[in-house]
C-alpha cells in the first residue's frame, strides 16, 4: 500500500515537473513578427530603412522574437495574400510599410483580432491596427535650404512618386526651406507614379536636369535620381537613407528615416503583452528624422545654418509650415503667426508659391 502510493506520488510529481517544463518551453518561444517590403532590400532607399530597423530590433531583443520578411510586394491583392499569409502563419505582430498597404492591412485585420498590425503611412486605424510615420517634411526643410544656398540656376527639380499628402508635405516643406534662404528659388515636379522604378526615375531626373535645374532631390525609393545627377554634373539629395556612395560629387546630404527605436519599443510592448495600436508621428526631435553626413563642398556657414534650423525644429522653436503660407494660386493657407496644425498637414492637396507646374488631377 505505502509503496503504491510512492509511485502514484512520483508519478504525479513526474507529470507536473513535464507539464512545468512544457510551460516553461512555451513562454520562452519568441515573438514572431512580420514585415511586408514594397521594393527589393538593395543597400538604400525606403525598404533598406525599415529592414536597417529590423536588424536593430533583432540586436536589442534577440531571442525573444524571431522576424520573416517579404520584399518586393506589389500594393493590392498581392499585398493582401502576403499580409494574411503572415497572419495566418503565426506571426503576432504584422508591420505593412508601404502607403498602399493599408486597405489590404485593414481587410486582413478584421480577420484576425487577436493579431497586432502596424502600418507605415496610413491612415485607416483599428482596434488591432495602428499607423506610425516620420515628419518627412522636416527633413525636406532642411535639404532645401541647402539647395538654396547651393543652387546657381535658382531652380531645383523633382522626382515625385504619387500626389498624396505625404508627398506634397515633402515638396512644399523642400520649397519653403529653399525660398526661405532664397527669394528666387524654384522648384519644378516630375511625377513617376511609382515608388520605386530606377528607369522612370533616371528619365525624371535628367528631364529636369535639361529644363534647367541644378539640383534635384526625390520622393522615390531608387537611387537612380542620384546617379543621374553625377552624371550630369549636378547636385542631388539623397532619400531615405544615405545614397552618396552612389553620387560621391553629386550628393549633397540625404533626409533618412530611423525606424529602429520604434520598432523595438513596440515588440518590446507585444512581448509584455501591453501594446496598444495608437497613431505615431515622429521628428527629428523623437530621432525618426536625420540628416546624413553633408558633402564638404558645402561651406561651413551653410552647414551652421541648417544646424541652428535643426535645432529649432527640435525644439519646436521653427515649423516648416510657420504662417505665412501661401499656396499656388496666392491664396493664404496659414496665417501669420501660427502654424500649420497636424489635421491640416495630413490632408494637404496642392502646391505652395514657388513650386511650378499644376498638381495632377485625382
Amino acid at each position: 500500500m505505502i509503496r503504491h502510493q510512492i509511485v502514484k506520488f512520483l508519478g504525479a510529481a513526474t507529470a507536473a515537473a513535464a507539464v512545468a517544463v512544457a510551460g516553461s518551453a512555451q513562454a520562452q518561444q519568441p515573438l514572431k513578427i512580420g514585415f511586408v517590403y514594397v521594393s527589393p532590400i538593395g543597400d538604400a532607399g525606403w525598404t533598406h530603412q525599415h529592414d536597417l530597423g529590423r536588424k536593430e530590433m533583432e540586436k536589442v531583443l534577440g531571442a525573444k522574437v524571431a522576424t520573416k520578411y517579404v520584399e518586393n510586394v506589389t500594393e493590392g491583392a498581392d499585398a493582401e495574400r502576403v499580409i494574411r499569409e503572415l497572419a495566418a502563419s503565426g506571426h503576432a505582430l504584422v508591420f505593412t510599410t508601404s502607403f498602399g498597404y493599408m486597405n489590404p492591412t485593414v481587410k486582413v485585420a478584421k480577420s484576425f483580432p487577436k493579431v497586432s498590425f502596424e502600418h507605415a503611412t496610413g491612415y485607416k486605424r483599428e482596434n488591432n491596427v495602428g499607423t506610425y510615420n516620420a515628419r518627412f517634411y522636416e527633413g525636406r526643410y532642411l535639404t532645401g535650404i541647402i539647395a538654396g544656398k547651393m543652387t546657381k540656376s535658382n531652380i531645383a527639380g523633382y522626382v515625385a512618386a504619387f500626389p498624396i499628402p505625404e508627398v506634397l508635405q515633402g515638396i512644399n516643406a523642400f520649397t519653403r526651406g529653399m525660398r526661405s534662404v532664397n527669394p528666387k528659388a524654384e522648384v519644378k515636379v516630375i511625377w513617376v507614379n511609382s515608388w520605386y522604378d530606377p528607369g522612370r526615375e533616371r528619365e525624371a531626373a535628367t528631364t529636369l536636369i535639361s529644363q534647367g535645374a541644378d539640383i534635384i532631390s526625390q520622393h522615390t525609393d531608387s537611387t537612380a535620381p542620384v546617379q543621374a545627377a553625377q552624371e550630369k554634373g549636378v547636385y542631388a539629395f539623397g532619400y531615405h537613407s544615405d545614397m552618396s556612395k552612389y553620387g560621391p560629387k553629386a550628393h549633397l546630404t540625404a533626409s533618412t528615416h530611423q525606424w529602429g527605436a520604434f520598432y523595438t519599443r513596440v515588440a518590446q510592448e507585444a512581448i509584455a503583452g501591453k501594446h496598444k495600436p495608437s497613431n505615431i508621428w515622429g521628428g527629428i526631435k523623437d530621432g525618426m528624422v536625420k540628416l546624413a553626413p553633408i558633402n564638404p563642398v558645402v561651406p561651413k556657414d551653410v552647414q551652421e545654418m541648417v544646424a541652428r534650423a535643426e535645432a529649432d525644429l527640435r525644439l519646436g522653436k521653427l515649423h516648416a509650415f510657420a504662417g505665412p503660407v501661401k499656396d499656388q494660386g496666392g491664396k493664404e493657407r496659414v496665417a501669420a503667426g501660427k502654424s500649420m496644425p497636424d489635421d491640416q498637414l495630413a490632408v494637404m492637396d496642392y502646391y505652395v508659391e514657388g513650386v511650378q507646374g499644376q498638381l495632377p488631377k485625382k
